[in-house]
């Protein structure tokens, strides 16, 4: 299906964090399903990432690097889209500035994540309270109109910031010309996976299984979960709703999941068996992308002409989009 033929694009992206864990893999597989019905553009967040790691640089552009292999080993498909760096892309940041100029603060000041961020890095001991961060949901805002898209693949969490966007857009549209569509969400049921200590997963707790675990760090972290304690031996009866194992089961062993649950009721299976069960079925849909992934990851050339093919075609998108802004900004 060649582009004439596609539903309109739809833009997304993610921070570099390095190395993706499972949590992300349910993301990914949305992306690259959307890849043959719309022009997909996805964006490496690298301007994102200084709004908290703003003195933490260094590893920058390793993360990229780590990420994208990632992407590319799940079937994010640089032949069916756009891969790209957002800070190439210099009309990202000259669209948030005229943005920030007719955004009202109360806006950003509403956005929900904003005093939870500045509450959970004051616990670290970091201030972010910094336009910066205030101001990242405008930003996001910028990242997606300056290539006008027809809708956002998101979850339920990010809502807030599409319908900020969707706002920034009207706004703009009222006050000048009608540029900007107001993206539609595109809803994914994204498989939220606890980390294994059943808290929410993330680096930051090393609660986490990479994509690219090899067999024996999967096994590792699945043997490290965090079971019902109330069951001591083998036979005793289950309570599987209050055991991460069985969330896991949920998404990689579903057809088998309620057998599963009446074992474990009946304690005819005990952690470890149902802990080895699930690895096994996780182990057949980690090890394709493991060995994709090393074999990407080991040509540091085909990452960069990638990213070097995807700028070229996203800023040829963005300066259609600001060809249109500033006569709209200012006319006479």
């Amino acid at each position: 299906m060649d582009n004439m033929d596609k539903k309109g694009k739809i833009l997304s992206g993610m921070r570099p964090t390095g190395r993706l864990h499972i949590g992300h893999l349910s993301v990914l597989e949305n992306w690259a399903n959307l890849q043959d019905a719309y022009q997909c553009f996805f964006f490496v967040a690298d301007l994102h990432a200084l709004t908290t790691a703003f003195d933490e640089t260094e590893n920058i552009r390793e993360n990229i690097r780590q990420m994208l292999a990632d992407w590319l080993a799940v079937g994010i498909d640089p032949q069916k889209s756009v891969i790209f760096r957002q800070s190439k892309i210099p009309q990202h940041a000259e669209l948030h500035l005229l943005f920030s100029m007719i955004t009202p603060l109360s806006w950003l000041e509403r956005v929900p994540t904003y005093k939870d961020g500045v509450i959970q890095h004051r616990e670290k001991g970091k201030d972010i309270t910094t336009y910066g961060f205030l101001g990242y949901p405008l930003l996001q805002a910028a990242d997606i109109l300056i290539y006008r898209p027809v809708a956002v693949p998101v979850g339920e969490d990010q809502l807030p910031h599409l319908e900020l966007c969707r706002e920034v857009a009207r706004r703009f549209n009222y006050m000048y010309s009608p540029v900007f569509p107001e993206p539609q969400a595109l809803l994914a049921k994204i498989a939220l996976l606890p980390g294994v200590d059943g808290r929410k997963m993330s680096k930051s707790y090393a609660n986490v299984i990479e994509l690219a675990a090899t067999a024996q760090e999967l096994q590792s972290g699945i043997n490290s979960m965090v079971t019902d304690p109330a069951r001591i031996r083998k036979t005793d009866p289950g309570h599987p709703e209050v055991c991460v194992v069985h969330k896991y089961h949920k998404i990689y062993r579903l057809e088998e999941l309620s057998d599963l649950e009446a074992e474990c009721k009946a304690g005819t299976i005990g952690c470890v068996a149902c802990k080895k069960l699930l690895a096994g079925a996780m182990e057949e849909i980690l090890a394709p992308i493991r060995e994709k992934r090393a074999s990407i990851i080991s040509d540091r050339s085909y990452i960069d002409d990638i990213l070097a093919e995807g700028t070229k075609r996203a800023a040829e998108e963005a300066a259609k989009t600001m060809d249109l802004v500033w006569p709209q900004i200012f006319k006479g």
